[in-house]
């Protein structure tokens, strides 16, 4: 006899497994009763409440019959009585199908009494159960039970049936596939494989990598040189012969990729193995050249490979002498094909490409193949993101890289973040507070503006005595000892109103980008732009557009990330193309608040060529300080003016003077000015951890809320986690402060330190991390150390 449950579809789940994505069907569950009793409608009411399909079977018979009908993932089957059928027997007959492999069978057993031992489980394992449950005819245990399953053996018996097409895919790849353990030992091996070595795979599992034979042909020292490569977590690939079954050898072009597995150690290497012939000096680049390799000799096939395209041109301009019967707008078709290969638009990259292709030609095999490893790398698109290496695999530097390096995962959303203070854009002149002169600022203001040309100025002390309203006053003295207003031919009554209608668009309910930060920004900013060298780098045109960009850099900033924004579809981030959203905000309407009113227009009475250059460099710094270049900015002011300065200095056999001539022409160079300003208001844009202890802890406080409070509000939205660290419960603040400082701050200020000299700044850097480090080792999650009994 045989029940079923109702057919009423329930959805299915995804999973996945690595990169590939599964959709569970609903559970299905077999119970195996002889007769029907409270039990059993324990476990049919539980399948209900979990949406699980049932069925049930009174016999041996008929539930093998059904298991091999629905294939379910449980089966309970009564093992209370023996009087109706053997328990044992009838999980033998199910484990003796073919898709029972992937099944949880659970034996319902019956409860002991306190005199009883605890009975062995040894049994009902070996007769091929999964788990025991004792007798109880409650609804709510049997579900929880049944859950329980569910999201254990259930869930791992689904992805390891998923992973049959994976074998399936490399039983039929054509590249020879082998994997091993962590100790070498061959687990795995493909019939590619088979083939290429003459092995059968029977002769090769369980054996050590050390018991095959070896080839002579490789160097000595380059087994050494792989296995250093792979312990060490890391990718390795190049040339090496293997000795078949036969006895010859034979060039391979292997890549062996280390697999991470639990408690974070490598439990895997897979090895890919293509062969390779001795004249081939690109690794196996067969499948694209095929169609070449057969209108052409193999002797040229290497150089057709490495030849520079334009030197094809030839053919093109021989299909079009051969068609001149055609049409004559195929011919003109014909004839820009071949004037577009001796068009000079050549970018600097491509020419480099072009003669590390044309020196492979006269290049032993070895350098071949290490150019070969250059171009692959020149061809990708992050030149300049460094690749996070295992010992920096922490989640506290995966979420700030990922949550301040990317513009979000591109989630469509049904979810749209509006800026609640849009509105702010339309404040009008007679809603701010009163203009005062820089003569009139009150006393106690007064005071503390005496020390804004030291490192140690304390901005907060500054927030407090202004009622936040840091940026105008900051603002005021700074512009004025720098003479903006002589640059700009504005009048001081102009700028004070700027500067209010620029700090009124700062958010004071943000706890990190309100106008105290971007007055912490312009401080930082006039700190270096005082420093002899920058000083001596920059044009007066310079100095202005780096105080108006760290002034304005963050105007109207809502508190959240660029990848917040783009995953919650705001309106910025459609108008931005979710690119650089929050740095274009900034800079756009920086200049819209500015030029809309003559009464704080402190463009008005420059020409416009100068408006126009002014312009281009502040929207360009303002541009830097978006995260996503962050690499490519710091490595090109340190190959570009680090490295250059520095060789001059180490090779000073000329004069002093020579030296100083060399350093300024690298230095004041258009295109490194630029530089320089990128890297200059990228350090002070994020100066925090080079403050004194008080004020870095200050301001790591700040921002730890502010992505606490956009976590909460991604939570409450149902918008992917960004920053899942982040989280106001279980948060570290000190890890996340040396995952920043770890990945972002010390090798940008270590150069930016060798450029403007700032030896106070890295003091206190490294004294802050000293700090941050203690309180991590202590297993200290919150700023301050416990304070002591």
């Amino acid at each position: 006899m045989l029940l079923d449950g109702d057919d009423e579809k329930v959805s299915g789940t995804e999973e996945c497994v690595g990169p590939m994505r599964l959709t569970q069907e609903p559970i299905q569950v077999l119970l195996v009763f002889a007769k029907e009793d409270s039990q059993s409608d324990a476990f049919w009411w539980a399948c209900d409440r979990a949406g699980f399909r049932c069925n049930i079977a009174r016999t041996p018979e008929s539930a093998v019959e059904c298991f091999l009908d629905k294939h379910h993932e449980i089966v309970v089957i009564d093992g209370r009585h023996s009087r109706y059928f053997e328990a044992e027997a009838v999980c033998r007959l199910i484990r003796a199908t073919k898709p029972s492999e992937h099944s949880v069978i659970l034996a319902v057993v019956p409860p002991i009494t306190s005199e009883q031992e605890e009975p062995s489980a040894l049994p009902l394992l070996c007769a091929g159960f999964s788990r025991r449950f004792v007798e109880n005819s409650s609804v709510s245990v049997c579900y929880n039970e049944l859950l329980q399953i569910e999201h254990g053996e259930v869930r791992c018996q689904f992805k390891l049936r998923a992973c049959n097409s994976v074998f399936t895919a490399l039983e039929h790849c054509q590249e020879a596939v082998e994997i091993t353990s962590e100790d070498h030992v061959i687990q795995y091996v493909n019939p590619a494989f088979e083939r290429m070595m003459g092995y059968h795979k029977g002769e090769l599992i369980g054996k050590e990598l050390t018991e095959l034979p070896k080839s002579e042909k490789n160097r000595a020292d380059l087994l050494d040189t792989i296995n250093t490569c792979i312990k060490k977590g890391k990718e390795w690939q190049g040339t090496y012969y293997a000795r078949r079954k036969s006895g010859d050898s034979i060039q391979q072009h292997v890549k062996i990729t280390p697999v991470i597995g639990q408690g974070g150690k490598i439990r895997h290497f897979v090895s890919i193995k293509r062969p390779q012939s001795d004249n081939n000096k690109q690794p196996y680049k067969q499948n694209r050249d095929e169609k070449g390799s057969e209108e052409h000799p193999q002797s040229e096939c290497h150089s057709m490979r490495h030849r520079d395209r334009r030197k094809e041109s030839v053919d093109a301009r021989s299909i079009s002498s051969r068609s001149s019967d055609a049409p004559s707008l195929q011919n003109r078709r014909y004839s820009s094909v071949a004037r577009i290969h001796s068009m000079t638009i050549e970018a600097p990259i491509t020419k480099v490409i072009n003669i590390i292709n044309a020196a492979q030609e006269s290049s032993p095999v070895t350098v071949a193949e290490a150019l070969d490893r250059v171009l692959e790398i020149l061809r990708t698109t992050e030149l300049y993101s460094p690749q996070l290496a295992s010992k920096d695999d922490d989640p506290h530097t995966n979420d700030l890289v990922g949550g301040l390096m990317s513009d979000g995962l591109r989630r469509l959303s049904g979810n749209e973040y509006v800026f609640s203070k849009s509105s702010l854009q339309n404040v009008s002149q007679s809603q701010l507070a009163i203009p005062v002169t820089l003569n009139d600022v009150p006393a106690n203001i007064a005071k503390l503006l005496d020390d804004e040309e030291r490192w140690e100025f304390n901005i907060l002390e500054l927030e407090t005595a202004t009622l936040k309203r840091p940026l105008t006053y900051l603002g005021l003295k700074v512009f004025s000892s720098f003479g903006v207003c002589d640059f700009l031919s504005c009048t001081e009554a102009t700028l004070r109103s700027w500067l209010q209608v620029i700090e009124a668009n700062y958010h004071a309910s943000n706890s990190y980008h309100n106008s105290t930060h971007a007055a912490d920004v312009l401080h930082a900013t006039a700190y270096f732009l005082r420093k002899d060298r920058v000083k001596s780098s920059l044009e007066p045109l310079d100095v202005v557009a780096a105080l108006i960009a760290a002034t304005v850099h963050d105007v109207d900033h809502p508190g959240r990330t660029n990848s917040f924004l783009c995953n919650a579809g705001s309106e910025l981030a459609v108008l931005y193309n979710d690119t650089a959203v929050l740095e274009s905000h900034h800079a756009a309407l920086a200049f819209q608040l500015t030029v809309r009113d003559g009464k704080n227009n402190i463009f008005k009475n420059i020409d416009r060529t100068q408006f126009r250059t002014l312009r281009q460099a502040i929207i360009d710094m303002v541009l830097a300080t978006e995260m996503t270049r962050h690499f490519e900015h710091v490595n090109k002011f340190v190959n570009s003016i680090n490295k250059p300065m520095a060789a001059i200095e180490e090779s000073s056999s000329n004069s002093e003077g020579s030296d100083c001539e060399s350093q300024a022409s690298i230095r004041n160079s258009p295109e490194n000015r630029l530089l320089i300003k990128r890297m200059m208001i990228k350090c002070a844009d994020v100066a925090n951890p080079c403050r004194p202890l008080e004020l870095c802890i200050e301001w790591a406080g700040r921002i730890s809320e502010e992505y606490f409070a956009q976590t909460d509000e991604e939570k409450r939205q149902g918008l992917p986690v960004v920053m899942p660290v982040f989280d106001r419960n279980t948060c570290s603040v000190p890890k996340s402060q040396i995952s920043f400082i770890d990945y972002f701050i010390t090798d940008m200020f270590d150069a930016w330190d060798a450029f403007a000299s700032l030896p106070g700044l890295m003091e206190h850097l490294s004294e802050n991390y000293k700090y941050w480090k203690n309180l991590d080792e202590i297993k200290c999650k919150s700023l301050r150390p416990p304070s002591s009994p």
